[in-house]
């Protein structure tokens, strides 16, 4: 599975990070590196609870907005995981 993620970078140079086809999907990291670890964790941990509930997997979504609220800038990236055991994409 692909999904568009949005990395903020705050004020104090953390990054603040959502994945917008995954509604409450969201994470932070010190740095860039980081933060994509971390929401590569967020993601397959979020792909699993729909999985374990019986939720589709949704598809990655093509528009969506960004809140930059006091942020200096942002980055969108592409993320690939391995589709959970036995998923389904709605």
């Amino acid at each position: 599975m692909t999904y568009t993620v949005v990395f903020v970078r705050e004020q104090d140079g953390r990054y603040s990070v959502s994945v917008p086809a995954l509604p409450g999907c969201h994470t932070w990291g010190e740095s860039l590196p980081h933060a994509v670890r971390m929401v590569e964790e967020a993601m397959q941990c979020h792909l699993e609870s729909l999985q374990a509930h019986g939720d589709p997997i949704p598809p990655d979504t093509s528009t969506f907005e960004v809140d930059m609220g006091d942020a200096t800038d942002a980055v969108i990236y592409k993320v690939t995981l391995p589709l959970p055991q036995q998923a389904a994409v709605a």
